[in-house]
């Protein structure tokens, strides 16, 4: 694994401890040599996180539409910023460079994004990991959600348990390191990580 895309708010939220959450995510993915690949924003728990991966010294790569970057959003200091045409080439290619993807805190993108990643490993186009990061229990009423697919027979509970949860940024990391993917969901091998 060399990168992870963190997906996350663009507001703060109103408790600190996302801030928090956002901080140590970014600390922790340039202290373990890994690539931050993100959306590029320089507000909200995007861009904490994105600058405590900068100030740890890590490279960070974030991906942007032309038209946010018009509305002066992009952050001034990334190691690399792809600007592109459209929201769907933006999540193409932040799925292209990463290996892993992480969700932090965050409203409607944060969740359309993961939900897309999850999608896509459970029909094999990718055979990377997708976790969230659970900042006080923030992820427990999607967790049922998701609880009540497999109990209603909409989920497979191998689909269920591809998702990872952890409490702390290094527990993610530790557990996509580990992480093998089921079989797709309508038969043939698994996808190949694209290292």
């Amino acid at each position: 694994m060399n990168s992870v895309c963190v997906y996350c708010g663009s507001a703060f939220g109103r408790d600190p401890a996302y801030l928090a959450a956002a901080t140590a995510t970014g600390a922790a993915i340039a202290g373990a040599g890994l690539t931050l690949v993100y959306g590029g924003a320089r507000v909200g728990l995007m861009g904490a996180v994105a600058d405590a991966a900068l100030a740890g010294g890590g490279r960070v790569v974030g991906v942007m539409p032309r038209d946010l970057v018009d509305r002066e959003i992009a952050h001034p200091g990334l190691s690399k910023l792809h600007i592109v045409n459209s929201m769907h080439e933006r999540k193409w290619r932040m799925a292209e460079l990463a290996d892993a993807f992480l969700s932090l805190p965050g409203g409607a993108g944060t969740l359309e994004e993961m939900f897309e990643q999850w999608t896509w490993a459970q029909l094999g186009f990718h055979a990377k990991p997708s976790g969230f990061l659970d900042v006080g229990g923030y992820f427990g009423p999607l967790r049922e959600m998701i609880a009540r697919m497999v109990d209603a027979g909409f989920l497979a509970p191998a689909y269920a348990d591809m998702l990872i949860y952890a409490a702390e940024p290094d527990e993610a990391l530790e557990a996509f390191a580990r992480y093998t993917p089921p079989a797709p969901k309508w038969g043939g091998p698994p996808a190949r990580d694209s290292d």
